[in-house]
């Protein structure tokens, strides 16, 4: 990802939060295969492990899952059964994870009320925020195992969770409703669901983040962009309009 300086986030934390409130990540692997596409991609929604206290070095990880049909899902299979590597097994090649924002937008030169009838040395552009995160992918194929097992039922139970309370906000709590849970599901039919899915655990190596939300621009053209915005009257524009006030904010408090 090209990542100018003025876009980027510095906070690792900041990128993890940006992570857990985005969780549908797109996976991407580049897997040499005599049967399958070189490139594929799928959307899969990510439970994030945040470092142990105590764990040294620190690791950050992702789990999810996916459909056993999915030509990705034989081709990361095909990769290790090849090498002879059994379920669990790392991939040897680097995969990539892309989360993006709720929301993006063009922006149009009409919004740089400073700049535009000064000289008219404008260009649209495109507001977005995105993170990826590259490492190494273990891979639980065999549904005889134990280990297979246990790490969807972790994996589901926390996604789950996860949706269920901070996506739907079903918390049982304050007159909302309960969640619903994974052990809601008849073991017979949870145990179909499983062995129609493989089990992926992303041991981080490395991620950036790129926000590109007008901070670029002198105060008086960013508050055009936000008068604009607010002004479309739409979900996406009063997001991308707090958004831009927001980074702004930040980048004029890092001058001080």
């Amino acid at each position: 990802m090209h990542i100018q300086s003025v876009y980027s986030d510095p906070s690792p934390t900041g990128l993890l939060d940006f992570i857990e409130e985005n969780p549908l990540g797109i996976f991407t692997t580049g897997i040499p295969s005599p049967n399958h596409a070189h490139l594929h991609s799928s959307h899969i929604p990510w439970v994030l492990d945040r470092p142990s206290a105590t764990e040294l070095p620190p690791k950050v990880r992702l789990r999810g899952h996916i459909a056993r049909a999915n030509p990705q899902a034989k081709t990361m299979i095909e990769s290790l059964t090849c090498s002879n590597l059994p379920s669990g097994s790392a991939l040897e090649h680097e995969v990539l994870i892309l989360f993006n924002g709720p929301y993006h937008h063009y922006v149009t030169p009409k919004f740089y009320a400073e700049t535009a009838p000064a000289s008219g040395k404008v260009a649209g552009t495109w507001n977005y925020a995105a993170v990826q995160v590259y490492g190494r992918a273990k891979v639980f194929f065999d549904s005889k195992s134990q280990e297979t097992d246990e790490f969807l039922m972790q994996q589901l139970s926390a996604l789950s969770e996860q949706s269920e309370r901070k996506i739907m906000g079903f918390t049982g709590e304050g007159g909302r409703e309960a969640p619903w849970e994974i052990d809601d599901v008849p073991v017979n039919y949870l145990n179909i669901l499983k062995k129609g899915i493989i089990g992926i655990e992303i041991e981080v190596d490395r991620i950036e983040g790129k926000f590109k939300m007008s901070q670029e621009k002198s105060r008086g053209d960013r508050e055009g962009v936000i008068r604009g915005f607010e002004g479309l009257g739409t979900d996406a524009a009063d997001y991308i309009a707090r958004t831009v006030r927001r980074w702004g904010e930040i980048k004029d408090a890092a001058k001080t």
